[in-house]
């Protein structure tokens, strides 16, 4: 089909031209004595991404999912009681690796399309008076329904609690687009994905951790060889890491910080408010609602846009991308065919997320959803213009 593919699937995400180039870099010797020029910078310049002082960013040439073990197999010991928020695909999924390393988890399930329930882990925090809950596990952003949970509100309930449980998030779709403070908010491991916010190929994890963290490294009796933080740790405190790394994925991880540190994060974070902004104005245009059942929830990274009961997501899916060349995101488990889903996060403008929305809209129509051509449109655009002051 001619013209480039509209990617707005909730990860990956579009690189940008500056970040390809950066990756495209002959191989070199990942044990030479300047490679540490490249390494030592990016380890310090991740830190201010998760704002942090006194946390250390570890990279797996893995996934999210290589960082949900990592933090789990490193700082905790079979049949260790942890405390497990689930009311999304990811926080399932997160729960049940817990379950499958031999944890013992105490699970809080909410509504798809609600955010971890501050109120009910308050309750069981402060029931645990033996403090048996090892770790408290929170998906900040869960990208399968478009939610956003309080991660502030959780340490607020460790900390009324006086409970030293670990505070572990996942922050894959949230760490370099949503507001993450690490130290403020005491996480003493956050989780993310190169291919979101990083503007990154699929292919490394990042672990952000606290010192506590690495401290239960030394009584954690869970097994791991290949996520071992003491492995990374040891080495990289020299520039270099214990096993071949992504050469190529580093060097675009370094353009890709640089980018959001240029940006200014307080930029960064407003820019995809207002992004965000402009698609839920949309989806109310079409009359459509969202998965995320209250507005302190939504998320500013994706949308998750509930179908009514005649259309199925998937057909509007298939539509966009056969005929429009368009890339959404499809509902998940127990959601699939109720939803689709828009991700507006990384490097993106007003202009490319009209095109997408003008896409949704003739995808939508084709599918037999009553939708008036440019109503989302004109309802973004509305949203993002500004009055322009005439001088007389």
């Amino acid at each position: 089909m001619p013209g480039r593919n509209f990617l707005f699937v909730p990860g990956p995400t579009n690189v940008p031209d500056r970040v390809l180039r950066a990756m495209h870099v002959a191989m070199e010797d990942h044990r030479s004595s300047s490679f540490p020029s490249l390494t030592k910078p990016l380890f310090n310049d991740l830190k201010t991404i998760f704002r942090t002082a006194s946390g250390q960013c570890l990279i797996f040439p893995a996934s999210g999912t290589g960082g949900w073990e990592a933090t789990l197999s490193n700082t905790l010991s079979p049949d260790d009681k942890v405390l497990s928020a689930r009311h999304g695909q990811f926080s399932h999924l997160w729960t049940e690796m817990a379950q499958r390393l031999g944890l013992d988890v105490q699970v809080i399930d909410a509504e798809w399309g609600e955010a971890a329930p501050v109120d009910r882990i308050a309750e069981a925090l402060a029931a645990d008076v033996a403090h048996q809950i090892k770790a408290v596990m929170i998906v900040h952003n869960e990208t399968a329904t478009g939610v956003r949970s309080d991660v502030a509100g959780v340490r607020n309930a460790l900390d009324e609690a006086k409970h030293p449980a670990l505070l572990f998030v996942d922050g894959v779709s949230s760490v370099g687009a949503i507001d993450f403070r690490m130290d403020e908010w005491k996480v003493d491991a956050a989780v993310v994905g190169t291919q979101k916010a990083f503007m990154l190929p699929p292919g490394a994890g990042i672990v952000c951790v606290s010192q506590k963290a690495v401290a239960a490294t030394e009584d954690a009796k869970l097994k791991r060889s290949f996520f071992d933080f003491r492995d990374q740790i040891n080495q990289n405190a020299n520039g270099y890491f214990p096993y071949t790394p992504s050469v190529p994925m580093l060097y675009g991880l370094r353009e890709s910080v640089a980018m959001l540190l240029e940006e200014g994060l307080e930029n960064v974070f407003a820019r995809h408010h207002r992004l965000a902004g402009g698609v839920r104005a949309a989806v109310k245009a079409w009359g459509l609602d969202l998965c995320a059942k209250s507005p302190k929830w939504y998320s500013d990274t994706v949308s998750a846009i509930m179908m009514p009961p005649h259309v199925k997501g998937e057909a509007v899916i298939d539509i966009a991308y056969k005929r429009y060349n368009l890339s959404l995101g499809a509902g998940l488990a127990k959601m699939a065919g109720k939803l689709f889903r828009i991700g507006h996060m990384g490097d993106l403008n007003e202009l490319m997320l009209l095109g997408a929305l003008a896409g949704t809209e003739m995808a939508l129509r084709d599918a037999g959803v009553h939708v008036v051509p440019g109503s989302g449109v004109g309802a973004a655009e509305e949203c993002w213009t500004q009055p322009v002051a005439v001088s007389t």
